[in-house]
């Protein structure tokens, strides 16, 4: 049976249960503003999620465990699973979730509230009934939250019915504790609540400022970690340290980053394993999402095709010098105001980053051109002392073939043509040295090969011969 099919299954099978439960529960007495109230709080809850990146693991957390608390304590019932259910249904169809995803989560909250009013209201009223059915809605969902992560990754069940579970276990017995502590304020001493507001508020501000640190140090962590490789200030490198950086400061996500490079936009994809990918693409700056960014002119977030993003320019939006986003999968939890404060942070160090890279890049440019200046102006200085003596001989055998034309040398017939020939025969060796010469400026490695044939016996020659790399013999006899 294929994962989704079992997934529908399991989710008939919970949700049939839930009605059961239901059915053997009482409804209530909630009073008219009860049953909005309760959804309307549930919304707000889920629509307010917090994110918590625990060993490059994301865990979100979200209130509603204290609203749902709260209303046990004020009024048990099965109204209370209606309500719970209105208040998400919206929220799931704000977050675009696939219909699979849509129904699971429809029942897992169904057969959660449904085991946990059942239990409040068999128990009695009461703040101990209420915290039973608290650590039972906290049970049911931590087990039902757990089969379709066995079913997709291959895991063992028990194995993920305990995975993070301390941790999801002391956030959902503080925010009870606050849930029930307000509703039991309200039943016997209302004024009360103006007082829990001081601590609620300063407790949020003091997670807030913790966990906004908490991310800006893994950043930064991450960051360090990947200067270690960024030595050499290469633009290369340092896009792939900041690629990855954010990948795993934003929880996961996959993240592309366009750099401005000399040979034009640059695109460098990956997560946060660490594996990423370069390609050049001229047209990655007319893409839908880089336009938005650049309009927005800061750390934009959104949904796009049921994809959260996260999308920030880095540098002067006249003038970027890259492009940054990052995405999630369809039906995860969208980008919340701390990551986007992240991202900003990220930037304003990618673009030290590279720019210290484009400045390092240009100056090695620069060093390797003047390199090649320096070896061409040698070259040229090369190929004018090799080659003068070759053009000297020239100029020579031309005056010489001039007078032997004219008859003005003093010999005629037959020794006169001699002579011509003899001339022509010395330009000949002269132009052949002058190419050589050539030759040997381009590739000063052939030097060696007059080296390596100095030993070899050759046909002997006249005082003032012409080796082929332009260079003259004085002796008598070249070997």
């Amino acid at each position: 049976m294929r994962p989704a099919t079992q997934l529908r299954v399991i989710a008939g099978l919970v949700v049939a249960s839930s009605g059961l439960l239901a059915y053997l529960t009482p409804w209530g007495s909630p009073g008219w503003i009860g049953i909005p109230l309760l959804a309307i709080a549930v919304l707000a809850a889920e629509s307010a999620p917090i994110n918590v990146t625990v060993a490059r693991q994301r865990v979100t957390f979200t209130l509603t465990e204290g609203v749902v608390g709260a209303a046990f304590l004020l009024a048990a019932g099965t109204w209370t699973i209606l309500a719970v259910l209105l208040g998400l249904v919206p929220t799931l169809i704000a977050t675009r979730q696939s219909a699979l995803k849509f129904q699971y989560a429809l029942a897992q909250y169904f057969i959660g509230t449904a085991t946990a009013a059942f239990v409040v209201t068999h128990l009695g009223d009461g703040v101990p009934a209420a915290v039973v059915g608290m650590a039972v809605w906290w049970v049911v969902n931590q087990v039902v939250s757990a089969i379709p992560l066995s079913i997709m990754s291959g895991e063992r069940f028990v194995s993920m019915v305990f995975e993070d579970a301390p941790l999801h276990g002391v956030h959902a017995a503080g925010t009870t504790s606050i849930g029930l502590l307000a509703a039991w304020l309200a039943i016997n001493a209302p004024f009360g609540l103006l007082g829990l507001l001081v601590p609620v508020i300063l407790l949020w501000i003091s997670f807030d400022e913790q966990t906004s640190k908490t991310g800006e140090a893994r950043l930064f962590a991450e960051l360090a970690r990947g200067q270690e490789q960024a030595i050499t200030h290469s633009v290369d490198i340092s896009a792939r340290v900041v690629l990855t950086a954010a990948a795993r400061v934003l929880g996961g996500a996959d993240v592309e980053l366009i750099v401005v490079e000399h040979e034009g936009p640059v695109v460098y994809s990956g997560d946060e394993s660490g594996r990423t990918q370069r390609r050049a693409d001229d047209e990655a700056f007319d893409l839908p999402w880089v336009l938005r960014a650049l309009g927005a002119r800061g750390v934009l977030t959104g949904s796009e095709a049921g994809r959260p993003f996260c999308s920030a320019v880095v540098g002067d939006a006249d003038q970027p010098m890259a492009m940054l986003i990052a995405r999630r999968p369809a039906g995860t939890s969208g980008f919340g105001r701390r990551e986007a404060a992240l991202a900003g942070v990220l930037v304003n160090q990618a673009k030290s980053w590279l720019s210290v890279a484009s400045l390092a890049a240009s100056r090695d440019e620069a060093v390797a051109r003047a390199d090649a200046a320096d070896e061409a102006a040698r070259s040229l200085g090369n190929i004018g002392a090799d080659t003068a003596p070759a053009l000297g001989m020239l100029r020579d055998s031309a005056t010489r073939l001039a007078h032997l034309a004219g008859g003005s040398s003093g010999t005629s017939g037959e020794e006169a043509v001699t002579d011509i020939v003899d001339e022509l025969h010395a330009v000949e060796r002269a132009v052949a040295s002058l190419l050589g010469a050539i030759a040997l400026a381009a590739d000063p490695s052939l030097r060696d090969l007059d080296d390596e044939f100095s030993d070899t016996a050759l046909p002997g020659r006249r005082d003032e011969d012409w080796t082929t790399t332009g260079l003259v013999n004085k002796s008598e006899l070249v070997l």
